[in-house]
């Protein structure tokens, strides 16, 4: 039986890691920023020969990144188990969104471009590194829909399968919140309907035993850097499950609302039954 860090009702407090926790937490740093350091300098010196060579195609610093990411999971001791597989036609993979960690989990085994809020740019660190590896960055503005299916549409023609997350914030993991339509519409313009398709895709933590079972969500007011923290000292156990459903052609559907609450039935119906509803925080 897993035990609470925090009563669901109030402010999530993130416990401090024990004294083995910052022994294991400081091993992992430092074999993580040795492999970040050796995998930067290759992924950087492949982007100037890419840049030179390719255009805006990307056909090798990708799989860098993936190595970085599949290393991560590996140093935090979390396990991923893949059902289904990732589509290859154009367009964009749309989940649930429990933490940071889906970033991580979701790179790890698939070549893949996040489309995140425009904010994140401007991040310390965070923000250059999402920029290295071809986020694409957005406004959540009407004013900006024609900029945002022309970039969409130059990433779809460079061969870059795209990821968002259409809950529009991340939660405890215990739930799927309702997905919000609005990033669908671009995949409606008429130059990229009849070609894109929507890839379903739920994640599933699954945590080391005697954590809290809402310990790998990133959620509410949590700061990140206690957040990680404890991720990063926790014991080896936890797991996480990545189920790929069938691809839904655009085109199947009459408009933006109708897609994204299919892509929502399905990613809600492949989680456990305990954690299918819609609730709060």
């Amino acid at each position: 039986m897993s035990v609470p860090h925090w009563p669901r009702a109030s402010e999530p407090v993130i416990p401090s890691p024990s004294l083995l926790g910052w022994v294991r937490l400081a091993l992992r740093a430092v074999v993580l920023l040795s492999v970040l350091a050796m995998l930067l300098a290759a992924f950087m010196l492949i982007r100037m020969v890419e840049r030179s060579f390719c255009g805006a195609a990307r056909p090798v610093s990708p799989f860098v990144v993936r190595a970085f990411f599949a290393a991560f999971l590996a140093i935090l001791g979390i396990r991923l188990a893949l059902h289904g597989r990732p589509m290859t036609q154009p367009g964009a993979v749309v989940g649930n969104h429990a933490s940071w960690l889906d970033i991580i989990v979701l790179n790890a085994r698939h070549r893949v471009f996040f489309i995140s809020k425009a904010e994140v740019a401007g991040w310390p660190v965070i923000g250059f590194l999402a920029r290295q590896i071809g986020t694409l960055f957005i406004r959540r503005d009407a004013r900006d829909a024609q900029a945002q299916t022309a970039a969409l549409e130059a990433r779809l023609k460079a061969g870059h399968p795209l990821l968002f997350f259409p809950e529009g914030t991340s939660t405890d993991g215990l739930r799927v919140l309702a997905f919000k339509p609005t990033l669908f519409q671009a995949f409606f313009a008429p130059e990229l309907r009849n070609e894109a398709h929507v890839q379903p895709v739920t994640v599933n933590y699954h945590v080391p035993k005697g954590k809290d079972e809402a310990f790998y969500g990133w959620f509410g007011a949590m700061d990140f850097a206690p957040h990680f923290l404890a991720v990063m000292a926790a014991a080896y156990g936890g797991w996480v499950d990545v189920s790929y459903h069938a691809p839904l052609r655009v085109s199947d559907y009459p408009n933006r609302k109708l897609l994204a609450k299919e892509a929502e039935r399905i990613v809600r119906a492949a989680m456990p039954a305990d954690r299918r509803g819609e609730g709060g925080l």
